[in-house]
């Protein structure tokens, strides 16, 4: 079992899932951006993925970000600090071509799933289960739309 009285904010773990409760912040705001800017002829299909994109990115936002409370850690919750803290980048208002958001998204999705790797090998150094499958299971999802979004691009 884990010990939560000993695991703090400046932990490897708790710092790596609150860099992505930054990038999940980042991605939402991303993935409505898109939503909302994506055009042309698959603007029906994209627009609705967008939405299912996002509804689910702020499940995994909070499911982390309580995970990190349980954990007696402190996640960041203010847009400054996710910019700063992300890996990914934020949507620019100027971007409607959809297949690049399309292509955006895929890179995200494989950088965030990379940098869940790494926290599925922290959590399991620490004997935390939990955290484990809770990436185990983000990561599996993500892995599954970034083919998804891939096939889509013809890749």
């Amino acid at each position: 079992m884990v010990n939560t009285t000993t695991i703090t904010k400046a932990s490897p773990l708790t710092d790596m899932l609150d860099k992505q409760v930054a990038n999940f912040s980042v991605l939402y705001m991303k993935l409505h951006n898109y939503h909302w800017y994506v055009k042309g002829e698959n603007f029906f299909t994209l627009h609705i993925k967008f939405e299912e994109l996002y509804t689910e990115a702020t499940l995994h936002l909070d499911t982390i970000a309580e995970r990190m409370l349980s954990l007696r850690a402190i996640p960041t919750a203010t847009l400054k600090e996710h910019l700063q803290m992300a890996s990914i980048k934020e949507a620019k208002k100027t971007e409607s071509d959809a297949n690049l958001m399309v292509e955006q998204l895929v890179d995200d999705f494989t950088l965030i799933c990379s940098e869940l790797t790494e926290g599925i090998e922290l959590a399991e150094d620490q004997k935390d289960q939990p955290t484990a499958d809770m990436l185990i299971a983000i990561r599996s999802s993500l892995e599954k739309h970034s083919w998804m979004l891939a096939a889509y691009l013809g890749k």
